[in-house]
């Protein structure tokens, strides 16, 4: 059976579905998640969601406005939420269990059909099912092929969660994993009755000044190796504390010195407010195949764009890791 009818099949069946994503969530993972919990609703299921990591206020809206029932797993399991009430588990836009913290045990010991709608090319083997389409510019590619499938109607607001999905994984088009078929969809969208305007506003016109802040900071601090074909920045907590920025304001920086001609791999390292691994953001122009180089420290994502995880203190885990890609970028 195609993974399409099989999760079709699946979900059908079910009368409550939990929906998660990965842990600090991108437009991309919570747009999907939307849409597909306002499609499930449409088909009489009830849908809930479960976030890893607070949600973000630049893509609030997308869950406020739509009504959509979610649960706040940080800085732990949310009380009086179990697994057992629901008939399904189905994980959005990962695959991988480094990007679902906490979840692991649950999950494995959980024995309704577990599921997976994910577009990335790092996957790990729990899922029942996975409908994975590595070559999709966003997850919401494959939720609304499935949806469509499904014969739900893509209404204004199902359209609106998956522009703001899709545009917030192709930077509003710019990047190279928008396809032909992704811009057949966004047309789809746009005559489902997406306000296009009032989305850039809300997604690119609508920052913090903590936020502008921090990428000053970012920019400050980046370094220039290999001939200028590396770009390296740092954020520190003290940089948090200066500026009044959160983790969530990290998001996109790591793309700023892909604006530099000879920069071929850009890496973002954020040391850990608390406690917890350094987190590194990794970017390439296509010459080096930055999932692959994530993968020998337990990272993973597209080979354009991934990231991955050091433990150890921010210094050592910024050496070992911009050793290592200099040494991939002589290979």
């Amino acid at each position: 059976m195609d993974p399409y009818e099989q999760v079709i099949d699946i979900l059908s069946r079910c009368k409550r579905v939990l929906l998660t994503t990965h842990v600090r969530p991108d437009g991309d993972a919570l747009g999907s998640t939307a849409a597909l919990a306002m499609g499930l609703k449409q088909k009489g299921i009830e849908a809930e969601v479960l976030l890893l990591s607070h949600l973000p206020r630049k893509y609030a809206f997308v869950f406020q406005e739509n009504g959509i029932v979610f649960h706040d797993a940080e800085p732990g399991w949310p009380a009086g939420l179990s697994l057992d009430a629901f008939d399904a588990f189905v994980a959005v836009d990962t695959g991988t269990w480094s990007q679902l913290p906490g979840l692991r045990e649950k999950v494995l010991s959980f024995t309704k059909p577990r599921l997976v709608i994910d577009h990335h090319l790092t996957q790990e083997d729990w899922a029942d099912v996975k409908l994975v389409v590595k070559e999709a510019a966003a997850a919401a590619e494959i939720v609304g092929e499935l949806l469509t499938l499904w014969d739900v109607t893509i209404d204004a607001r199902i359209a609106s969660a998956l522009y703001v999905a899709i545009v917030s994984d192709t930077g509003w088009f710019q990047f190279s994993n928008t396809r032909p078929y992704t811009m057949r969809l966004a047309a789809l969208l746009m005559e489902a009755g997406v306000d296009t305007d009032r989305l850039y506003q809300l997604l690119y016109q609508n920052e913090r000044k903590e936020r502008v802040a921090l990428q000053a900071r970012a920019l400050a601090s980046m370094e220039l190796l290999k001939d200028a074909r590396l770009a390296v920045m740092r954020i520190t907590k003290a940089d948090f504390a200066a500026t009044g920025a959160s983790v969530p304001d990290t998001e996109n920086l790591i793309n700023l010195p892909l604006q530099i001609a000879t920069v071929e791999v850009c890496l973002l390292m954020t040391e850990p407010a608390d406690f917890g691994p350094v987190r590194v953001s990794l970017r390439s122009k296509g010459q080096i195949d930055v999932a692959k180089f994530a993968e020998q420290f337990g990272g993973g994502g597209h080979a354009r764009a991934s990231g991955l995880k050091v433990d150890g203190d921010f210094q050592s885990a910024h050496d070992r890791v911009v050793a290592a890609m200099l040494i991939a970028m002589d290979g």
